[in-house]
């Protein structure tokens, strides 16, 4: 099966015909998956739902474009970037040395790169662009700061399958608590129904990744073994989102430290959601709180924001 296999606009035109899906939508632009706390549920609307699959789209560009140079050594194709794309910075394919992992990361490229193509049919004209994305120096950050790699080190996660599962764990347990955090508020049942079988998708592919994390917990990475790395990182983004201790790396924290941790859910096993300001702030590395554009996406994400609770 390709990457095209992955997305047949026609089974979605039968589910929903295109002019009914444009019309509901109504406008261009990107915005925010609002929080709990900024919208009550009954305020959806057809605005809403298409800020919420355009911020959505934003985040899938960045996944897809990871794991497809990951793989294959480039990215999406020119069709599939909107009329203004920005330059992708860094990212190159990875040197797998297992054949298995190499198979995981061409699976999820195929389907990060069809959720872009989904987002921006059902958006039609009012998709956004690429953004610009920086994977060399963003990751260099990003490493530094959580500790992973010393000051004056840089951290390239094409360089290694290891470093390339530190890569992915950064990005997938962020883009599931952002679908979870925006789901309440998409006001269509076909886009409510579509969002939960992506964020479905994305749980998959977080779970796999924590799972081949687990499984070298031992191995050694820059002097520190996978679980210190994975905790590291995940601290990392509990500092950059703000107050709380929520997110988890793949070991549970209790003195025998033997106990798995390969889905991060809460006590009642059900995952968190993040604010769109929350997921900002990580994909910007943003440490001051207030989403400037940095960080993986150096101009910020494409679209208008202006007036959107949060921001």
């Amino acid at each position: 099966m390709t990457a095209k296999d992955r997305f047949d606009p026609q089974v979605f035109k039968s589910r929903l015909g295109r002019r009914a899906l444009l019309g509901r939508l109504g406008v261009a632009g990107a915005g925010l998956a609002l929080a709990p706390s900024l919208v009550a549920a009954q305020d959806a609307s057809p605005e809403l739902d298409a800020k919420i699959l355009n911020f959505a789209l934003n985040l899938e560009y960045l996944e897809a474009e990871y794991y497809l140079r990951a793989v294959q050594g480039r990215g999406l194709e020119d069709a599939e970037l909107g009329d203004d794309p920005g330059e992708v910075t860094g990212g190159s394919e990875v040197p797998f040395q297992t054949e298995r992992l190499r198979e995981f990361a061409a699976e999820i490229a195929r389907d990060e790169a069809a959720h872009v193509r989904f987002l921006r049919f059902a958006l039609g004209s009012a998709a956004v662009s690429r953004p610009a994305i920086n994977f060399s120096d963003a990751f260099t950050g990003a490493a530094r700061a959580a500790g992973v790699v010393g000051a004056n080190d840089d951290f390239d996660p094409f360089a290694s399958e290891l470093g390339f599962l530190f890569g992915a764990f950064l990005f997938e347990d962020v883009g599931v608590s952002a679908y979870k955090g925006a789901a309440p508020f998409i006001g269509s049942g076909d886009y409510k129904e579509a969002a939960a079988g992506i964020l479905a998708v994305e749980a998959y592919h977080a779970g796999n990744v924590r799972t081949q994390l687990y499984l070298e917990e031992k191995t050694k990475f820059a002097g520190q073994t996978v679980v210190e790395v994975a905790q590291k990182i995940s601290d990392a983004r509990d500092l950059l989102d703000g107050d709380g201790d929520a997110d988890q790396g793949v070991k549970y924290d209790n003195p025998a430290g033997t106990e798995a941790n390969i889905v991060l859910a809460d006590e009642n096993a059900v995952a968190y959601g993040r604010t769109p300001r929350q997921v900002l702030n990580i994909v910007y590395l943003d440490l001051s709180g207030g989403a400037t554009p940095g960080g993986f996406f150096p101009e910020g994400l494409k679209g208008d924001f202006s007036g959107v609770p949060s921001l």
